[in-house]
């Protein structure tokens, strides 16, 4: 971990938002946002709590993020082929180009966003959903935007499906982020761009936190922004990484 680096001053939020896929969270006897277990929850419940004592072992400290590990089901997430490498840790492949990061990947940056509980989450890139199936049972609302239709519907249909209730999916370009819901108190990029989109960091609330994989193409750096009071932002090297391409507007350019 490097030693922080003053980015300077927050400017004013940008104007263009995402569009809707599927947005409407539900009611129902709810607990950090899910329903009552459904089919399929207690399945593999040993291989889950295993994969927590092993984050546990890697350094991971947060209880509520490995409680979380422990508790959502990643192989309801991923294709049926690879469910039985869903506990590895290991990225599995989702279809369009596209993967699931590797649970020790999404512990660590859960982690790094500080949360609390009641916070407002901006995920760009839904991919399955696990990533914000893990947000749903730390804090009160995720909103998370994908660019792939097919991976947009199949997530929405994964996380209804787990009664997931406080996580609103938009089809959309993430690198704009979601400017009709800003200011978000904490924003994860689940793919790697050339460098942080403006308007995320725009539409950081202050204290808030952002982290995400910025860099080449194929060798990025996990990189943590903080929205200190006052528009001050602070930039820290969380360490190196690799992750499929943002695409977008404000990040790789679409083959």
């Amino acid at each position: 971990m490097e030693a922080d680096s003053k980015l300077g001053k927050l400017g004013k939020s940008g104007k263009s938002a995402a569009t809707e896929a599927a947005a409407t969270p539900r009611t129902s006897q709810q607990v950090a946002g899910w329903q009552a277990i459904g089919p399929g929850r207690r399945e593999f419940q040993a291989p889950r709590r295993r994969l927590a004592e092993r984050l546990a072992a890697s350094g991971i400290r947060s209880r509520r993020v490995l409680d979380a590990f422990a508790t959502v089901p990643r192989h309801l997430l991923i294709p049926e082929a690879l469910r039985g490498d869903a506990y590895r840790d290991i990225s599995l492949p989702i279809g369009d180009g596209q993967t699931i990061s590797a649970p020790g990947t999404v512990a660590q940056m859960t982690e790094a966003l500080e949360l609390e509980g009641d916070e407002t989450v901006l995920e760009i890139g839904t991919g399955s959903g696990y990533q914000a199936a893990i947000l749903s049972k730390l804090v009160a609302r995720v909103i998370s935007i994908e660019r792939v239709p097919r991976l947009a519907a199949s997530a929405r249909t994964s996380l209804d499906n787990l009664g997931v209730s406080n996580v609103v999916v938009h089809l959309g370009d993430g690198t704009a982020g979601r400017p009709v819901d800003a200011p978000f108190d904490a924003i994860i990029v689940t793919a790697g761009g050339p460098e942080i989109p403006m308007p995320l960091v725009e539409q950081l609330a202050e204290r808030g936190r952002l982290v995400g994989p910025f860099g080449a193409r194929g060798q990025q750096e996990l990189v943590r922004i903080r929205h200190l009071t006052g528009g001050e932002l602070t930039r820290e090297v969380l360490g190196p990484c690799r992750f499929v391409d943002l695409l977008g507007t404000h990040g790789w350019a679409a083959a």
